[in-house]
This record gives structure tokens, C-alpha cells and sequence, in this order.
């Protein structure tokens, strides 16, 4: 696989951005300072710096028009991502080559490109040319192995980071299944960072008009392995505050720097990937931010800068839409030692 050239955002700019917003990092004092830039001398994110964008509910577009999902493509690779996962639901048009070409056009032939299964996906997710066979293909020729089922029931690594990726509630109907698969991986593996990533939500955990349609067993065997949960279906951003249980959604802490242990996690859901915005229907005290038509919501996408400063255990999160608005903003320390609780 070719090295990666992409540049990298500075961390001061990070700081700048968040500091102008309510729900980011509170206050711009020293200590915040000191976590962004610590050697004090103004250098970004070494060279061993992983950035991933996050989206899903992507829609298509032609290059003409690109105020939607090209243009969300378009902020991730200005944003300088090394890789993108998209949490479900493509171009909604059953059409998998106009989808990869999408993509093509924006970021190219050879930028690493994860995804999900939605429930919008599964008419042309099989067979030869579908979604997965598309994306099996673009990661074998990127070099990349994985354990499982690309996109539905699958594990691999990138940059260090594992990620994990499921179908509870899209494909077939013991969710259980995918439950079990991660409490697997997630204890043969001693990665600092995990993430698991499917399509559909429970109810609790998004802010609209979606129904129970995993289970809590995927939350949860993810929150005891040390996972950040990636999510979508709802279009719409919200996060979850640090959780200690999801199904009661127990609240570890409300600071803006969330310590992942393999015990606590938190969740969110990156909806604007651009095919449409919906309204805020539910709140709760376990939500950390929330970003819906009701706040003037525009498409955009999550980042996650992870090893900032050379720092293996830390990583910074900002959520930015194509207006250039950084919604939320917060900083996360992985204590994962790489055994799950359960």
C-alpha cells in the first residue's frame, strides 16, 4: 500500500475552532493548551497521526450540483482524513458503480473507504459489482486483510485502530450474532483503539424518530471491549456523554475529555452525510451534543484525529459541516489495555 501523503491539521486549529462553540471544549485556558500542544511548540500531529472522517446517509448527486454528499466528500478530503467509514445507507439509488465513482471523483481510486451496511444498501449489497463486492475489491487492492464479512460481520485494522463493523437490525435477526462476534474480537485484541461500527440505532440512542432495531447487546459488548460506537440511520449528529451502561444509559462523566476504558464508552450517530436533515424528537441528560434542522444543522462529518502530539493514548473528535461550523469538539484518552470486562 501506498504511503499516505495527506497533510494534517494543526491541533491549534482545532483549539481555535472549538473554543467559539458552547458545546466544545470549555474554555480556551491553560490546561487545554497543554493537551493540544504540549512540547509547546506549535508542530501538529506527527507523521504517526491517524485522522478518520465519519458519515453515513450519503445520497448521490451529480458533479454539477455537489451542495450534499460531494461536498461532504469534498470536506473530508480538505480536512486531510486518511480514511473514511460510513456507518450505512450509499446513494439510496441501488447503483453501486455511480456510488464508487462518487467517491472516485472526490477523493480517488486508491483512498481507503469502510463501510457498513444500510438498510438501504441491502437490494445491491451481493453478488458481482454490488456494494461489498466493490468494496472487497478496493481493499485488496489498497492491501488491506480483514477477518469475516466485509461490511456486515467484519474486522480489520488501519493505523493501528481496529475497527469493527456489524449489521444488527439490517441483516438478518438475531442480532445477537454480531454481539457475540465482537465480544470476540474485541478480547483477542489488544488494540489501544476500537471502534464499532454498524447502521441502525435503539431508540435511546439517537434524537429522532428511529425504533429499537439492534438490541442492547451490540452497545453493550462494544462498551465492555473499550469501543467507540459509530452509528447513523437517523439524519442527524448526536453523542452520547461518557456511558458506563447503555441500556440504562448510565453516565460515567460529563467532562469534554472522555477516558474509553474497557467498561465505558460513548456513541454517536453521523447521519449528514448528505442526503437529508431531520428534526430533534428526543433529548435525555446522556446526550453531549446534539445537532438536528432544529439548531440550523448542514451535512458534514466527524473526525477523529488520533496519536495526537505522538501521544498513543489520545485522540481528538470535531464535528464539522460544510459551512466550515465545528458543532462539537472533545478530546478522548484511551485506558483500553486490551481486556474486555466481559
Amino acid at each position: 500500500m501506498q504511503e499516505n501523503k495527506r497533510q494534517h491539521r494543526r491541533p491549534e486549529e482545532y483549539l481555535g475552532l472549538a473554543c467559539a462553540l458552547a458545546i466544545a471544549l470549555t474554555g480556551c485556558d491553560d490546561r487545554a493548551t497543554e493537551i493540544t500542544d504540549p512540547d509547546g511548540n506549535g508542530q501538529g500531529p506527527p507523521a504517526g497521526a491517524v485522522t478518520l472522517a465519519f458519515i453515513g446517509d450519503q445520497g448521490w448527486e451529480p458533479a454539477s450540483q455537489a451542495d450534499g454528499p460531494r461536498a461532504v466528500l469534498q470536506l473530508i478530503e480538505d480536512e486531510g482524513a486518511d480514511a473514511l467509514l460510513h456507518q450505512g445507507d450509499f446513494d439510496y439509488l441501488d447503483d453501486p458503480a455511480a456510488w464508487e465513482a462518487q467517491i472516485d471523483d472526490v477523493l480517488g481510486i486508491d483512498f481507503p473507504y469502510f463501510v457498513s451496511v444500510g438498510n438501504h444498501d441491502t437490494g445491491e449489497w451481493d453478488g458481482a459489482g454490488g456494494y461489498r463486492d466493490r468494496m472487497e475489491a478496493r481493499a485488496t487492492r489498497l492491501g488491506f486483510s480483514w477477518d469475516g464479512q466485509l461490511g456486515e460481520r467484519s474486522a480489520l485494522h488501519f493505523g493501528g485502530i481496529h475497527l469493527l463493523f456489524g449489521a444488527p437490525g439490517t441483516l438478518g435477526s438475531d442480532n445477537t450474532v454480531y454481539a457475540d462476534y465482537f465480544d470476540g474480537r474485541l478480547a483477542a485484541d489488544t488494540s489501544t483503539w476500537r471502534i464499532c461500527s454498524w447502521h441502525k440505532n435503539q431508540r435511546l440512542m439517537q434524537v429522532g424518530g428511529k425504533s429499537d432495531d439492534t438490541g442492547w447487546e451490540v452497545y453493550e459488548s462494544c462498551r465492555a471491549g473499550g469501543a467507540i460506537i459509530a452509528t447513523a440511520h437517523e439524519h442527524s449528529y448526536s453523542r452520547t456523554h461518557l456511558l458506563s451502561h447503555m441500556e440504562s444509559q448510565a453516565i460515567a462523566s460529563t467532562a469534554d475529555t472522555l477516558h474509553l476504558t474497557t467498561g465505558a464508552s460513548f456513541v454517536f450517530v453521523s447521519g449528514l452525510g448528505g442526503k437529508s436533515i431531520r428534526d430533534q424528537e428526543r433529548g435525555g441528560d446522556w446526550w453531549a451534543a446534539i445537532y438536528t434542522s432544529d439548531q440550523g444543522a448542514n451535512y458534514g462529518a466527524l473526525f477523529g484525529v488520533f496519536n495526537v502530539d505522538g501521544r498513543s493514548d489520545l485522540a481528538y473528535f470535531y464535528f464539522k459541516d460544510i459551512d466550515g461550523r465545528v458543532v462539537d469538539s472533545f478530546w478522548v484518552v484511551s485506558e483500553v489495555n486490551g481486556n474486555s470486562e466481559k
